[in-house]
């Protein structure tokens, strides 16, 4: 039997940016986010400090919509990628752009798997794939929300048999903002009857500014020795693979384009870098993940986590058709998502950590985002 592993999935951002600055007015406006729609009423949430950082989030999707920051000379800017307003996420966003992506984040083979001899069969979004939780997954529903000063706690009550997945999940979400600059994301679920689940956040970021090119440049480190490959429909192959000697060596630092276009049978598969990275560790205790540098503007991401796998997509199916909150084309390669998590396809593979959870059991995830600004 696979033994099962949970834990909270809590986020900090840091900013090291020397003496503290008014934060600037983002141009994403509350009223173009408070409507009530099918599902009832959304909003935007702003979560700001003096410490120069301002988040804003809305709950449909339970969505981050932009992240506000320095650069190295003061500069701020929007490094989220999303929309202006409600109806946009609702009518355009096919990237899932920075939602919660659950109840099964990444990819389940055929849309099916078994719990104790039964076959759960799930809507299928990706071909014959399941993606992100099928059709409807927490991306495209409404999460209620409140806010207590710099703090919002979501909530999401996942009904019994939702696009295919056994039993009843009430999922809570807890984000808060401290005065030292710390966003801090908590992910908690239950379940009346045995279900799989794994969830992240899905995040696009670009950090000379949403909109500004391509991230071919950012230098990314992964502290993985490890990885899974996978087959032209983005499932693992089962197989736990070196990294050594591959395109796949993160271990230092180095620029996403260096060799994303390497003739590389994987990186054929994934028509780039969108794969899963098993974590160098040792047991569930928070520990370093990634780290991400743009060296024009100096900003840096470090990713510490207590999740034992860390996916990494750098924007591959990015072609320009989509325009955002700037009016700017995202282009190919235009972002990378860091999404720390549970192994694709676990469900249907007995090698990898299970993602099973029990009625009486905590679903409790943990990862560290740290944003600085090196000068």
């Amino acid at each position: 039997m696979k033994k099962t592993i949970f834990g909270l999935f809590a986020i900090t951002l840091i900013m090291s940016c020397g003496p503290k600055t008014k934060v600037s007015e983002s141009a994403i406006m509350r009223e173009n986010f408070n409507k009530q729609v099918e599902l009832g009423k959304t909003d935007l949430y702003t979560l700001k400090n003096e410490g120069g950082i301002e988040i804003k989030m809305t709950n449909y999707g339970a969505r981050i919509v932009s992240i506000l920051m320095p650069d190295a000379q003061g500069n701020y800017d929007d490094i989220v990628l999303g929309f202006n307003t409600i109806d946009d996420y609702i009518t355009r966003d096919n990237m899932y752009l920075g939602c919660i992506v659950g109840r099964f984040a990444n990819r389940i083979a055929n849309g099916k798997f078994s719990l104790d001899g039964q076959e759960f069969q799930l809507e299928q979004n990706e071909g014959t794939t399941t993606l992100h939780g099928g059709k409807k997954g927490y991306d495209k529903v409404l999460w209620d929300a409140v806010q207590d000063g710099n703090s919002i706690t979501m909530t999401y009550t996942s009904p019994d048999g939702e696009q295919g997945f056994p039993g009843e999940v009430k999922v809570k979400q807890v984000f808060t903002l401290t005065p030292e600059n710390e966003i801090i994301m908590e992910f908690f679920a239950e379940t009346n009857k045995k279900t799989v689940i794994n969830l992240t956040n899905h995040t696009y970021l670009n950090l000379k500014g949403e909109g500004n090119g391509d991230i071919l440049a950012h230098k990314v480190e992964i502290n993985a020795d490890m990885y899974t490959p996978v087959d032209s429909l983005w499932i693992p192959t089962g197989e736990i693979a070196a990294v050594d000697g591959t395109p796949f060596d993160f271990r230092t630092p180095t620029a996403v384009g260096a060799r994303v276009n390497d003739d590389n049978q994987q990186l054929k598969n994934g028509k780039g870098y969108d794969h899963n990275w098993v974590l160098k560790k040792d047991s569930t205790e928070l520990s370093f993940a990634s780290r991400v540098f743009e060296e024009t503007t100096g900003r840096m991401l470090e990713i510490y986590t207590i999740e034992p796998a860390l996916q990494f997509y750098c924007g591959n199916f990015m072609d320009s058709s989509v325009s955002g909150k700037s009016g700017k084309t995202y282009v190919h390669r235009g972002a990378f998502i860091f999404e720390p998590q549970h192994y694709p396809d676990s469900p249907n593979q007995e090698n990898f950590p299970s993602t099973v959870l029990e009625p009486g059991e905590k679903y409790y995830h943990k990862s560290v985002y740290k944003f600085s600004v090196k000068k």
